[in-house]
């Protein structure tokens, strides 16, 4: 049976819309030289973005043990995405800061993205392009997901 996409509850057509939206701005990451970046790398970076962490806190923020946030700091550090740090006020704690390279990934994704839409206004029109923001947006705040997206604590359910 061949499922069509307008027959989809809204639930999995904004789902497998913005993953379809998410792996254009990564096949362009990766045409720009950013090929090694993958989706679940954002995840990190989203928390580490907004100010410098340790390894325990980035666990506590994307409610993983601090072994998994270890895994994945290490393979982010293999590929020049993050650093450690001594802290400042504690040299036996050591604070993630993201490299020049993953600043530049950021910045690069964040234009992307703009582009992105701004092909979909042309397409679609702003009008639809806004509405559907605005309904999804609505959607996120009944069900309590502003403070997450503030918080960079946005996570998959469980």
């Amino acid at each position: 049976m061949v499922v069509h996409p307008s027959t989809l509850d809204l639930s999995l057509t904004a789902l497998f819309a913005g993953w379809a939206m998410t792996d254009e701005v990564q096949r362009r990451l990766a045409e720009q030289g950013f090929d090694e970046l993958r989706f679940n790398d954002g995840v990190v970076i989203q928390h580490v973005l907004a100010a410098p962490l340790s390894i325990t806190a980035l666990a506590e923020r994307m409610g993983v043990t601090q072994q998994a946030a270890s895994k994945a700091v290490a393979d982010l550090e293999r590929r020049n995405l993050l650093r450690r740090e001594p802290a400042p006020d504690d040299a036996r704690t050591k604070l993630l800061h993201l490299t020049a390279h993953a600043l530049a990934a950021v910045e690069a994704t964040r234009v992307l993205r703009r582009e992105l839409q701004e092909e979909l206004v042309a397409e679609y029109g702003a009008d639809r392009v806004g509405d559907a923001r605005a309904l999804l947006a609505s959607v996120i705040g009944r069900f309590g997901g502003e403070d997450a997206i503030r918080g960079r604590r946005v996570r998959p359910p469980r």
